[in-house]
């Protein structure tokens, strides 16, 4: 999935802005609170909810595990697929990667991590290295690049499936440090769980954790304590490779209900129950339009933004994981199961339909 560099001309003053908290609303600390959706036709909002659970697995979207609707800080919609429900812990493939880029944004905010330094990989340090001018800003932004090939079926040809599985299984982030430079660093926009697992490694050195003991302590105290915990993920489990460093690039294990909660998070500008847990504008940065992939689809810094007129962003993964966060709409929907690529249009539909429907009133 490569294609040279689109800039995006959207800048964060012109992103549609992120909601507050709507006063006398609770936080989704402990549980979340229901709700009427505000402004929608509940009965069109249940019959599209209906394509994907009246039968299910169905042709169009195959196997639809869970989603849930947020409003205003409410669940407004919520169903669950065979054999799921709402304490069942699912797993977040490639969504993992936005919670790696809330992830960066704690050792920012600890002024750990300088964004534009380089190279951001200890590896890449040789003068003659090619790969020595990569920074963090290029690996948040997919455009470090590495010669990687994000394939999920071919074997003989995926950089992906032989991290994930095969001899670089064991260090996920220095298999990936080690692919050659196929471009110079911030001229290509190349989709890469590699790149994500790299940027997990360097955060695990800003924080001086090199040993497997060291990196897996960092990884409770820093994303478990300081991150999800505080945004109450209590179901959140970050699965390790034998190195100690999270595969942030696809395995993060929660609830539908948790995965929303990180959607809020960033809706409300890394804010949560009063306290700012993100840098102010780090939820900009992930949204903010900076390349597009072959497909015509925009990419911010592990984020996807869209170019529709609520300001949707979405953390996405593979099989159809979905996390999609509606500033204009105050919404947050999520949508997970095992939808294979070629019903891919038929699962953006899907979402699109859900956020039309709450959005017939915006103006």
């Amino acid at each position: 999935m490569t294609s040279p560099i689109t800039h995006g001309t959207e800048k964060s003053s012109t992103l549609v802005p992120l909601p507050a908290q709507p006063a006398g609303v609770s936080w989704p600390t402990l549980t979340w609170a229901t709700a009427e959706p505000d402004g929608a036709n509940v009965d069109e909002l249940d019959d599209i909810m209906d394509r994907a659970f009246r039968i299910n697995p169905n042709s169009k979207l195959a196997l639809t595990t869970a989603c849930i609707v947020v409003q205003h800080g409410r669940i407004v919609a919520e169903r669950y697929g065979p054999g799921t429900g709402s304490q069942s812990t699912l797993i977040s493939w490639s969504t993992a990667k936005s919670v790696t880029q809330a992830l960066v944004g704690l050792a920012v905010a600890d002024g750990l991590v300088d964004l534009d330094a380089a190279p951001a990989h200890p590896s890449w340090d040789n003068p003659d290295d090619p790969r020595r001018g990569i920074t963090l800003t290029h690996l948040l932004q997919m455009r470090d690049g590495l010669d990687f090939n994000e394939d999920y079926v071919d074997a003989e040809t995926s950089h992906c499936l032989e991290m994930l599985w095969g001899s670089g299984a064991g260090n996920m982030a220095e298999y990936a440090a080690g692919q050659p430079a196929l471009h110079a660093p911030g001229t290509h926009f190349n989709y890469s769980s590699g790149t994500t697992n790299i940027i997990v490694d360097a955060v695990m050195r800003a924080y001086g954790a090199t040993s497997p003991d060291d990196r897996r302590r960092v990884i409770d105290e820093v994303l478990v304590e300081r991150l999800l915990s505080r945004i109450n993920m209590s179901s959140a489990i970050p699965k390790l490779d034998a190195s100690g460093g999270w595969v942030g690039s696809s395995y993060l294990y929660a609830t539908a209900r948790d995965f929303a909660r990180f959607g809020y998070l960033y809706l409300r500008d890394g804010i949560w129950n009063g306290d700012r847990i993100l840098p102010e504008g780090w939820a900009d940065r992930a949204r903010t339009p900076i390349s597009t992939d072959p497909d015509g689809d925009l990419y911010g810094e592990q984020w996807w933004p869209s170019d529709d007129r609520y300001g949707t962003f979405s953390a996405l993964g593979y099989e159809g994981q979905v996390i999609s966060v509606v500033p204009a709409l105050d919404v947050v929907i999520v949508r997970f199961g095992k939808t294979p690529s070629e019903l891919s249009p038929d699962k953006e539909r899907f979402i699109t339909d859900l956020i039309e429907c709450l959005g017939r009133t915006h103006s």
